[in-house]
């Protein structure tokens, strides 16, 4: 027995020791977005899986209806203060998916702009949320995630929870109308209660140039330990594809778009709701 576990800790020294020589050496690969799918494996992922699996508990049901490869369009809601879902979801969906398919997700201009937070999202995958990229993506096969709500998804107050907010022109729907990508909408239940927001002292967002500035039970009443999010309870629910092979004539159609936007935010919003009543306890086991 102790051979063995001297057998392992010599492997993971020299795996770990390999991983640094490469990347000292600059011996691995980044795509055309900056992508560097080993950093994301190695270091990112592992960090999240503690999140996801430890801290929230979460249950992720329905990765059936998640293309096993090919392109795909994954499109949530958005809550929680902090965008701390969009990176459960990709790290639970690449864990769990028998593919193991990394999630490329579409973020705001502003996360883009921020130096250190825009190298990390360019490393694990993400890129700003336009057409343009979205399309490039799809059109090489990759599974894309994207929040419509945006800012008023995450930035919404607690007496708000559950409650999705406008889904922006349906930019999204374009997307995949374009590249006749199937579009598989996910319920996320639990990223409402890791930081309740309770207030947005708009005059300080302004001068700080962010979209809001939250009041919560521990922020900024408890500085940086106000940072650390409460251990809610997560179900994530990927409800079943809907193909747009059959529409892509129609990408430039306005009331197509709206009516398939509209038919995924419905399609969200049920779902929440059916989840919550799987979840009656936000902090329960």
């Amino acid at each position: 027995m102790a051979d063995r576990s001297g057998d392992q800790w010599d492997r993971r020294v020299a795996s770990g020791l390999a991983f640094l020589r490469r990347r000292l050496s600059g011996q691995y690969e980044v795509d055309e977005f900056g992508f560097d799918p080993e950093l994301t494996g190695a270091i990112f992922h592992p960090l999240l899986r503690l999140l996801y699996r430890d801290w929230f508990r979460t249950e992720v049901t329905g990765l059936e209806h998640v293309p096993t490869d090919g392109a795909g369009l994954v499109v949530g809601n958005h809550s929680g203060t902090v965008a701390l879902d969009a990176l459960i979801l990709s790290a639970a969906l690449h864990d769990q998916h028998p593919a193991r398919r990394y999630l490329r997700l579409l973020g705001a201009d502003l996360v883009f702009r921020m130096p250190v937070v825009s190298e990390l999202a360019r490393k694990t995958g993400g890129t700003v949320a336009c057409n343009l990229d979205a399309e490039r993506l799809l059109g090489n096969g990759e599974l894309v995630g994207v929040f419509p709500e945006g800012f008023k998804g995450i930035g919404k107050l607690y007496s708000d929870r559950y409650k999705l907010q406008r889904f922006g022109r349906g930019g999204f729907v374009s997307a995949a109308l374009r590249t006749g990508t199937p579009i598989v909408p996910v319920a996320i239940v639990g990223g409402e209660e890791i930081y309740p927001m309770l207030a947005d002292i708009k005059p300080l967002a302004r001068l700080l140039k962010l979209p809001y500035f939250p009041v919560t039970p521990t922020f900024p009443l408890l500085g940086p330990l106000g940072m650390v999010p409460l251990p809610s309870k997560w179900l994530i629910e990927f409800c079943p594809p809907i193909p747009t092979a059959h529409l892509t004539d129609s990408a430039d159609d306005p009331l197509v778009v709206f009516n398939l936007a509209d038919q995924v935010r419905e399609t969200i919003q049920q779902t929440l709701h059916q989840l919550l009543e799987r979840r009656p306890d936000p902090f329960g086991p």
